[in-house]
């Protein structure tokens, strides 16, 4: 038995309080890796996986202390495991509503930071407290006048000794994920792989190699980069369909975003009650196009991913957002491709320029105007949300701007009020909430129900304003509003299970084209974002072939039904990748033997078209690239502050 003098002389060593501090951090990302992220562990391999990986990293970080002499390497001790506790208590915030682990680059999209104030504060519960317990356990060790301070050198072949057996068990770690899971660090698609097979904090370090790899293709590029690309985008472009190509020529462009609004909501009943009754009827109109299996292929970026991608049909990065750290690339976006068609532009939006850094992307997409927050009165507390205006005023106070715009012009209205929390007034809602005990499942509805019914005022005032007529309406789901970490909740919505091929099919969000005078209908074309803009080109009777884009057209006979997602699986009208499995699309079991080689081209296929298209976004390829006819706009002659635009009396 061990004396508490022993015990005593073993915390007065450094080597001691070292190894203490070790045991806990160990212990402590053990529990927080198995029970706030689902990262799918199965089998006793993984299993085991996730109980080893934690342990090389304490050892091999905390040995920075080793580097130092004297009482400072106490200091140094406490600094690194506060770092470490702090980054891992971030990812569990981000992880409660992204479902997915912080990035280097979304680190630095801190001028988002300032406006995501409420909704982390939602994210983050009493009992978080726990997570910094440790902390404070060590602190007390380290700081306390009654643990002596070990000033004696440790020895070289002590030192030498710890750092190897980090290194020793990171590196069984790292051969054992390999052989349970192969080329898992080159096919690094999906961050939850990478967690859990080498943990959090070596995640941390893949994370920004690929970083800084990411950021130094563009000065490795030139123009022979994009043989490879043109290619592919010439032999996968779909032939427009000729009862479509044209069917809005010379229309304006009215884009309605519906925020964190998924598909399901349509046509869904909540105690007998439909949730959205005016999109229900825009599904239904004879001039509607009503895409039912449409999906979000967002990332990190998520709103601004999903405008990346249907402004330019490329998809958003792995790691954090294009419109941070692609914001001075060379563009041929919408605004600017339709700028050479007569097209004026203008984004409409009631939440600060800076936030996903639009008021300098829009610039390189060619955006004439971009009507922000300074543009609207937001003096009143009532008409505010978390993001910014609410949805109804933000459409009547938009009027009179988008008077000014020249037509034909292309427009993009940007919504907020269906935002997560989605809380809201109770004086402005005209539904009940939900009763499944989850808040943000619950109040989805108001805010859904507050948000159809302002499409119907926006729409009422295209009427009002003239411009209906000649206007083709598209209305887009920008992401999922509710994330798995709601599966139970939802489980009670859908009134079935969630499981993994369940919450793919919930990825669907909503697309309606309305055209006046054009043949609608509901389709069950597969699609998904990157698909918007040759789609929209085509209606416009604007030849799509000579453009770089990753999507094709949805009217197309020759549109291609695979649709990636960002983490590298795919939805198919046959075939479903989910976290590395394969089901059938339409039972949603596992798929047979039988059809596997089929799924593993389709999977190599969907890796392939992301690869390529990261490819031209890290590279900034387009600066090599000129579409036949296409005139770029300079972005440096386009100023967006109050006092440049015309702004109406």
């Amino acid at each position: 038995m061990v004396s508490l003098k022993e015990k005593d002389n073993f915390l007065n060593k450094f080597l001691g309080i070292y190894i203490v501090a070790v045991l806990m951090l160990w212990v402590k990302t053990y529990i927080t890796q198995s029970t706030q992220f689902s990262l799918g562990v199965e089998g006793p391999l993984q299993q085991f996986l996730l109980v080893l990986n934690p342990l090389g990293s304490a050892l091999l970080f905390l040995s920075v202390s080793f580097l130092f002499k004297g009482k400072r390497r106490y200091a140094v001790l406490g600094t690194v495991y506060a770092l470490m506790s702090f980054l891992l208590y971030a990812n569990v915030v981000y992880y409660r509503f992204f479902s997915d682990f912080i990035t280097l680059p979304t680190i630095f999209q801190t001028q988002n930071f300032g406006d995501l104030g409420g909704s982390i504060l939602t994210l983050m519960h009493p009992s978080d407290l726990l997570f910094f317990a440790d902390v404070a356990v060590l602190f007390f060790l380290l700081f306390t006048r009654k643990i002596r301070k070990d000033t004696t050198l440790l020895g070289r072949k002590k030192a030498m000794a710890i750092i190897t057996a980090a290194l020793a068990v990171s590196i069984i770690n790292l051969g054992l994920a390999e052989a349970n899971r192969p080329q898992l660090l080159t096919r690094g698609f999906d961050r939850n792989y990478i967690v859990k097979y080498l943990g959090m904090y070596n995640y941390s370090i893949y994370d920004s190699v690929e970083t800084f790899k990411a950021s130094s293709q563009r000065a490795l590029a030139d123009s022979s980069d994009l043989t490879e690309v043109v290619n592919y985008t010439q032999s996968n472009y779909a032939t427009p369909n000729a009862e479509y190509f044209g069917a809005a020529k010379g229309m304006n462009v009215v884009y309605l975003h519906l925020e964190s609004f998924q598909n399901f909501l349509i046509d869904y009943k909540l105690n007998g009650e439909e949730v959205t009754p005016y999109l229900n009827a825009l599904a239904k109109d004879d001039n509607t196009l009503y895409f039912d299996n449409f999906f979000h292929q967002t990332g990190q970026g998520k709103t601004s991913d999903a405008e990346f991608m249907l402004e330019n049909s490329l998809f958003g990065l792995p790691q954090g957002s294009a419109f941070i750290t692609k914001a001075q690339n060379t563009y041929q976006a919408a605004p600017n491709i339709l700028k050479n068609y007569g097209y004026s532009s203008a984004v409409f939006h009631g939440n600060k320029g800076s936030f996903w850094n639009r008021n300098e992307v829009y610039k390189q997409f060619g955006f004439d105007h971009f009507f922000d927050a300074s543009y609207y009165d937001t003096d009143s507390p009532g008409d505010m949300a978390e993001y910014g205006l609410l949805d109804k005023p933000f459409y009547e106070q938009s009027k009179d701007y988008l008077a000014t715009l020249p037509q034909p012009f292309y427009s993009k209205f940007i919504t907020v009020g269906n935002h997560f929390p989605y809380t809201i007034n109770q004086d402005l809602v005209t539904i009940n909430k939900a009763e499944t005990g989850d808040p943000s499942v619950d109040n989805y509805f108001q805010t859904a129900r507050y948000t159809d019914e302002a499409i119907k005022q926006a729409i009422d005032q295209l009427k009002e304003m003239g411009l209906y007529e000649n206007s083709m309406i598209v209305l887009y789901g920008d992401h999922y509003g509710i994330s798995h970490n709601h599966n139970r909740a939802m489980s009670q919505v859908m009134d079935k299970e969630i499981t993994p091929y369940e919450g793919a099919q919930l990825q669907r969000v909503p697309l309606f084209i309305h055209v006046p005078g054009m043949k609608g209908g509901q389709r069950h074309t597969y699609g998904g974002q990157t698909d918007l803009l040759p789609t929209l080109l085509h209606l416009l009777g604007i030849d799509s072939k000579e453009y770089v884009q990753f999507g094709s057209d949805l009217l197309s006979d020759d549109h291609d039904e695979l649709v990636p997602f960002r983490n590298g699986d795919f939805i198919s009208p046959s075939i479903d990748s989910i976290n590395e499995k394969f089901y059938d699309n339409e039972t949603g079991l596992p798929l047979d033997d039988s059809q596997l080689e089929t799924a593993e081209k389709l999977k190599q296929e969907a890796a392939y078209k992301l690869q390529l298209s990261d490819k031209v976004v890290n590279g900034d390829l387009l600066r090599f690239y000129t579409p036949n006819g296409f005139k770029a706009i300079d972005p440096a002659s386009l100023n967006y502050k109050k006092e440049a635009e015309t702004v109406p009396e």
